[in-house]
């Protein structure tokens, strides 16, 4: 099971406040801290300080503590790859390498004493890994964690993110993202548009962007780049994340019956395994509750994502629940009572024939 993780930023924070979002993290269930330090200006010994004190904090909770830092740091600091007990001495639990040497570095490095986890970049889409792997690293130290973009537009296409995730899959390491709070207010740099790793999830609600990785199946553990996310984003995290099903969020219509809710969200709805190309069924429905009458209404012609029961005037049809995957003519038997949320329409690509998953109605 993956974990989920929040970043803090000690230098354009205070301790209190840091301190105040890892307690809150920790009580839902958060074990991952991710935090930078990229590069130490001004008084090195206070700003490092700060940090230990932090990520002291963070280690009385029990959570891991990753430091995104790059090779530049480690000549400031004076600091060889192949003595990493600085890093041990702040309390960490592992180093992210944001750029990494050739390869070689990286091997010696997780055969640490300390046992640090060396955590690498996974958003480059080269034969990095390959050649990391190739130098016999011990694999249970090495992890991968995609970057996060706080320039609109220039977050990671879906495509280029799976092809990248699959290159760290294949060797069963350890994997990483990162979500985007809508709460959040900084990140380490001045500018951020939020800091979400594929750019379809900058401007999803929690919920949604949690159910696509869900959904994707990829990625171990999710992380929310910026800080600090709100109390209710990170109990939808808890909750989206552990769910035993995904729930697909739907507008009802108007003039939905009270059978018709009972059907949509009183029951456990399974995509049939016998596929079409036009409907997503969920056939249950029609034995659960045959008993109920199912009057005809709102038989509309039929889009991609819209919800639909077979009324009465489908014999034994009456009662199956389904999703429209294409658009259809609708000749009057089929009852159009909702349609997922425009939101969440394109998580309907995710649903696997023989799933389970449930529907909810989506809050606005």
């Amino acid at each position: 099971m993956g974990k989920l993780g929040v970043s803090i930023y000690p230098e354009r924070s205070t301790f209190e406040k840091d301190a105040a979002y890892l307690d809150l993290a920790h009580q839902y269930g958060f074990q991952r801290v991710f935090t930078s330090l990229l590069e130490v200006s001004g008084d090195q010994e206070a700003v490092l300080g700060n940090f230990k004190r932090v990520v002291a904090h963070a280690n009385q909770l029990g959570m891991q503590v990753m430091i995104d830092i790059n090779p530049g740091l480690f000549k400031q600091l004076g600091i060889s790859y192949d003595n990493l007990s600085f890093f041990h001495e702040l309390g960490a639990w592992g180093i992210r390498l944001d750029n990494g040497f050739t390869g070689q570095e990286e091997a010696e490095m997780t055969r640490n004493p300390f046992n640090l986890k060396i955590e690498i970049n996974m958003s480059q889409g080269t034969s990095y890994v390959d050649n990391i792997m190739s130098y016999s690293p011990k694999r249970e130290n090495l992890l991968g964690c995609h970057n996060f973009y706080p320039h609109r537009f220039s977050g990671l296409g879906e495509d280029f993110f799976k092809q990248c995730t699959a290159q760290f899959a294949k060797y069963t390491l350890n994997t990483a993202a990162f979500v985007n709070s809508h709460e959040a207010t900084f990140g380490p740099w001045p500018t951020q548009d939020g800091l979400p790793t594929m750019e379809v999830d900058r401007d999803l609600t929690m919920a949604t962007q949690m159910k696509h990785y869900v959904l994707m199946d990829n990625i171990d553990d999710i992380i929310v780049g910026n800080a600090y996310a709100s109390e209710a984003e990170l109990k939808t995290m808890h909750d989206v994340f552990n769910a035993e099903f995904p729930a697909i969020a739907i507008d009802v219509a108007d003039d939905i019956t009270a059978d018709e809710r009972k059907v949509l969200f009183e029951s456990l709805h399974s995509y049939r395994g016998d596929r079409s190309e036009y409907l997503l069924r969920s056939t249950m429905t029609r034995v659960i509750f045959k008993d109920l009458p199912f009057p005809a209404h709102h038989t509309v012609d039929i889009q991609r994502g819209d919800i639909l029961i077979d009324n009465v005037g489908y014999g034994q049809y009456k009662g199956e629940t389904q999703i429209a995957l294409k658009a259809m003519p609708n000749d009057g038997r089929v009852n159009v009572v909702g349609r997922i949320t425009p939101t969440e329409l394109f998580l309907l690509d995710y649903l696997k024939p023989w799933s389970q998953f449930k529907l909810v109605p989506a809050s606005h």
